[in-house]
């Protein structure tokens, strides 16, 4: 028999499952970071640093205590992390390290074939060649170590020993060991990633079955493209096969959407369905999320749940933007309020807040705007920054 499972339920399952609820009590000491992110699954790394990088707002958003030295012992000290791609750059456990030497395999030849300007040429081996040599024997490496020039094609604007290191990072011979003012240094694998994970090999069908449950496991409830798109590790039919191999154990789960209500036929793990129906009420208190916040990592997934329709509008030209440059999405409990351009000026001193933009339907109360002024300040001592600052007319 098919579960329904409301609108509301979902979200606040999902919430719950994203650590997003309010349900945390208590400092997060770097073991709770790291089994945080586990819970997560992965965590997005992104260079855009307007308000905090992506990684450090993420882990922010769930707790007030995260501190930032203690994500970079777990990834340059422990070996607890490592950095590596999910459907982007990511911050990844360690322990699942044995499962990207699937995607390893893909990606060397998924890369020599979409980059076949450059990648695949007799030339480009000579450069992996090179640039593994040279780090073997000389240890950690940053692009700027390399000497080249800018291949002619523009490709990327990378020079040739910078696109081998991606290549060799991205396929698993090289790792990132730490990242000095961002910038990725690079080492062999065996340098970085613990013995006890690197050693570990997992047969395919294995892969697939934990990525699978993995997925499923951090989304509740999920359609056979979602499970896919989770970790960007499976392709569509190694997800059907593996929802046809466990047909008998998968539950079907209708999920309610926003505005007409119409189910969405999705497939949960046993005992999920009813985890969503128990779903405690979310916490009252705003939040502002960012761009790259795993609840809305897939737009269409958090339009359906929350009927909040949201893309970053970096790369629009700024004549064609609708909000600006990068709006962050703005959480009030289980529902999704508003968009908010908010900047870190540390040369001011100052956390700007340029506008908001409430979503339709949604009232400016003074209970929201009291609640959205506590969420700044907290950003502000987050950002380390001496005050809240408001541009005239910024409510919207």
């Amino acid at each position: 028999m098919t579960i329904l499972v409301s609108n509301r339920q979902a979200r606040r399952h999902l919430l719950a499952l994203c650590g997003l609820d309010g349900s945390r009590t208590g400092p997060m000491r770097k073991d709770e970071l790291a089994a945080t992110i586990a819970d997560l699954g992965f965590v997005q790394v992104d260079s855009v640093n307007v308000l905090e990088r992506a990684h450090h707002h993420i882990l922010f958003s769930r707790s007030q205590t995260y501190r930032r030295r203690d994500l970079q012992t777990l990834v340059e000290k422990d070996g607890a992390l490592f950095e590596n791609w999910t459907h982007d750059a990511s911050i990844i456990p360690s322990a699942f390290f044995p499962y990207w030497r699937h995607r390893f395999e893909r990606e060397k030849q998924r890369l020599r074939t979409r980059w076949k300007g450059h990648f695949g040429t007799e030339g480009f081996d000579d450069d992996l060649t090179r640039v593994l040599a040279h780090i073997a024997d000389n240890g950690p490496a940053m692009a700027r170590d390399f000497e080249g020039d800018k291949p002619s094609s523009g490709w990327w604007d990378w020079h040739p020993s910078k696109a081998a290191l991606e290549f060799l990072w991205r396929t698993g011979d090289l790792a990132i060991a730490r990242r000095e003012g961002f910038q990725k240094v690079y080492d062999l694998t065996e340098r970085v990633i613990p013995d006890d994970h690197r050693r570990d090999e997992v047969e395919h069908d294995a892969f697939v079955d934990w990525a699978c449950r993995q997925a499923l496991m951090r989304l509740g409830f999920a359609t056979r493209g979602e499970i896919a798109a989770f970790w960007a590790l499976l392709t569509p039919a190694e997800v059907d096969e593996w929802i046809a191999r466990n047909r008998d154990e998968l539950v079907p789960v209708r999920v309610e959407s926003v505005g007409d209500g119409k189910p969405r036929v999705c497939f949960a793990l046993p005992g999920a369905a009813e985890a969503a129906i128990e779903a405690n009420e979310v916490q009252d208190r705003v939040r502002i999320l960012s761009p790259f916040d795993p609840l809305l990592r897939d737009r269409a997934r958090a339009e359906r749940l929350f009927g909040f329709f949201y893309r970053i509008e970096i790369f629009v030209p700024e004549a064609k933007r609708q909000y600006g440059y990068y709006v962050y999405p703005v959480l009030r409990g289980e529902q999704a309020v508003g968009r908010i351009d908010v900047k870190a000026e540390r040369e001011s001193d100052a956390l700007v807040v340029r506008a908001f933009w409430p979503e339709a339907g949604v009232r400016n109360s003074k209970a929201l705007i009291s609640k959205l002024g506590a969420e700044l300040e907290r950003l502000r001592r987050f950002a380390g920054v001496g005050r809240v600052e408001f541009v005239d007319g910024w409510m919207r």
